[in-house]
C-alpha cells in the first residue's frame, strides 16, 4: 500500500470515528469508490488505535480522576454501587459526577465486546457490503432524526446511572454493522435518554475508548502471532496511528462544540445523501 492511501484512510478514520457517520463504513466505501483494493480489517483497527489515542489525549484529565477516584475510595473501604450524593467526585474536571461512572462505563462496554467476539468473522466478510451499508447508514439516520427532535433533551452528565449506560451500552454493540456508526448510535441511544447533545457525546467519546483500546489489542495481538498483513509494513500501521490520533483528536474538539449550539441536522443530511448515492452506484455497477 502506498504512503498516500495510508494517508488518505487515515485522515478518513480520524474525521470520521467520532462523527456520527460511520467511519468502518468510509474505510470501507473509499477504497471500493477509488478502485483500491480492500485494507482489510486489521488495518482499520490500527487507525482505530489513533482514535484511540486521540481520545485517551483529549480526554487525559477525565481518565485520570475516574481511576484515581476509584482506586481510592475502594483502598478507604468507601465504595458502594448505591452511589448517590455521597458518592460524588469532589474535585477535578469531574467535579460532581457520580463516582461510579468509571464501573458504569466498564458494564457499558459489555455489550459492544460480546458483539465484537461473536461477529468479528461477519464484521471481515459479510456486514462489508455497500448495500448494507447503505441501509444502515439511512436507517440510523432516521433514528437519528427522531432522537434529536425531542424536546427533552436537558439532562447533563453528570445525571448518568447505570440505566442509561446500560442502554447506550446495548446500543454500541450494533455499530459492529459498518454504517451503523459507534458515535452515531450511541449519541443517539443518549438523545433517547433525554441527555443534552454535548452530554451524549462526551459520554459517548469516553465510551467509545476501551471498546477501541479491546479491539486494538486484539488485532496487535494477531499481528505478533501472525505477522504483518500482506501489502503492508511496520511504518504503514506508525503513519496511519499518527495521521488518524492527529486528526480524530481535532474532530472530538470540533464535534463538542459544534454541540453546544447546533443539532446534528447536518450528519442526518449527510448519511442520507451517502446511502442513496451508494445505492446509485452499486446500481450502475451491477448492471448489465
Amino acid at each position: 500500500m502506498s504512503a498516500l492511501q495510508v494517508i488518505v484512510l487515515a485522515i478518513v478514520q480520524g474525521l470520521t470515528e467520532f462523527l456520527p457517520i460511520s467511519s468502518t463504513a468510509h474505510l470501507i466505501l473509499v477504497p471500493w469508490l477509488l478502485g483500491w483494493q480492500d485494507q482489510g480489517l486489521t488495518f482499520d483497527i490500527a487507525l482505530h488505535a489513533g482514535t484511540l489515542l486521540a481520545v485517551l489525549t483529549y480526554f487525559a484529565r477525565e481518565w485520570w480522576t475516574l481511576v484515581t477516584v476509584t482506586l481510592g475510595r475502594l483502598a478507604r473501604g468507601e465504595w458502594n454501587l448505591a452511589g448517590g450524593s455521597a458518592g460524588a467526585i469532589a474535585e477535578g474536571p469531574l467535579k460532581g459526577y457520580d463516582s461510579r461512572l468509571l464501573v458504569i462505563l466498564a458494564v457499558s462496554t459489555i455489550p459492544a465486546g460480546l458483539a465484537g467476539f461473536f461477529l468479528e468473522d461477519y464484521a471481515e466478510s459479510l456486514f462489508r457490503s455497500p448495500v448494507l451499508i447503505a441501509m444502515m447508514l439511512m436507517a440510523v439516520a432516521g433514528l437519528m432524526w427522531l432522537a434529536d427532535s425531542r424536546a427533552q433533551l436537558e439532562r447533563k452528565l453528570e445525571s448518568i446511572g447505570f440505566a442509561d449506560g446500560l442502554i447506550i451500552g446495548a446500543a454500541q454493540a450494533l455499530a459492529v454493522i459498518p454504517g451503523t456508526s459507534r458515535a452515531g448510535i450511541t449519541i443517539t441511544a443518549g438523545l433517547f435518554r433525554n441527555l443534552n447533545r454535548e452530554a451524549a457525546a462526551r459520554f459517548s467519546f469516553l465510551l467509545a475508548t476501551p471498546v477501541i483500546g479491546g479491539a486494538a489489542l486484539k488485532k496487535a495481538y494477531d499481528v505478533w502471532q501472525g505477522g504483518w498483513p500482506a501489502g503492508f509494513s511496520a511504518v504503514d500501521f506508525a503513519l496511519g496511528i499518527a495521521v488518524s490520533a492527529a486528526v480524530g483528536y481535532g474532530a472530538i474538539a470540533f464535534l463538542l462544540r459544534y454541540l453546544q449550539v447546533r443539532t446534528l441536522k447536518i450528519f442526518i443530511a449527510y448519511r442520507l445523501a451517502l446511502g442513496v448515492i451508494i445505492l446509485g452506484v452499486e446500481l450502475l455497477r451491477s448492471s448489465p
